[in-house]
This record gives structure tokens, sequence and C-alpha cells, in this order.
């Protein structure tokens, strides 16, 4: 089974990818700060994607993606989407230049995230 994790500091949130994650077949992780997800990927090195929200405390989700994009432990290289209310395209640019995959402005669907899941190359349960 593929593995998710879902990073938002809002667990309405979490739990709502979270939901429409495992409806696609995947293990889901889930941490409210990029210091937690950090713990995540340590503890599951093997995750395929990561939903990533950009504004949270203690680390926020830029600077998750660039420790995570340094960091050569894991087994796989995940995927990244941001999921987030930064809709600038000076931010969608410094994400993507730090290596996101791809970018998902709330509020998003399960649609939405099926597609973004398909540009990046991830395979799901239809």
């Amino acid at each position: 089974m593929k593995k998710a994790l879902v990073v938002d500091d809002a667990k309405v949130v979490r739990i709502s990818l979270g939901r429409i994650m495992k409806a696609l077949g995947f293990e889901v992780f889930e941490a409210a700060n990029g210091a937690l997800a950090q713990e995540q990927m340590q503890a599951h090195n093997d995750i395929s994607v990561v939903l990533l929200d950009w504004n949270m405390p203690v680390m926020n989700g830029y600077d998750f993606l660039v420790a995570l994009r340094s960091d050569t432990k894991h087994i796989t290289d995940p995927r990244v989407i941001m999921v987030t209310t930064e809709t600038g395209m000076p931010s969608m640019l410094k994400a993507l230049a730090a290596g996101a995959d791809e970018y998902i402005m709330k509020p998003f669907d399960k649609e939405m995230v099926m597609d973004k899941l398909d540009i990046v190359g991830i395979a799901y349960d239809k």
C-alpha cells in the first residue's frame, strides 16, 4: 500500500485530505507542522507523496520542503504537492524551485487531488 503524509496545522484539513487519500487507497500519516512531518518521514521513510501546507507554526511547509529535498536518508523520493492558501505566483515559483512537484490552492476537492496525483505520476485506486 502506498503511503501519504498530510501536513497541515488545521485538523479539519488533515481529516479532509486524509479521507480523500484513504479513499484512493493510501495509508495516511499526519503532521500538524514541518517539525512533526520530519519525525513522520523518519518513522516512515517510504512515503510516496506529501500533501503540504505552507503556513504552519514551529516549521512552515517551505522550510520542511527545503529540508526534505536536502535529506538523502529516505528510501523513496516522495512527490510533494503544496496544498495552501498561498496563491501568488512568487510563492508558487518559490515552492516549485525548492522541489515541490505540484500546487493545489485551497479550497480543494477529491478531483483536484486526483488530477495532481496523475500529473506527478502517483497511481491510486479508482
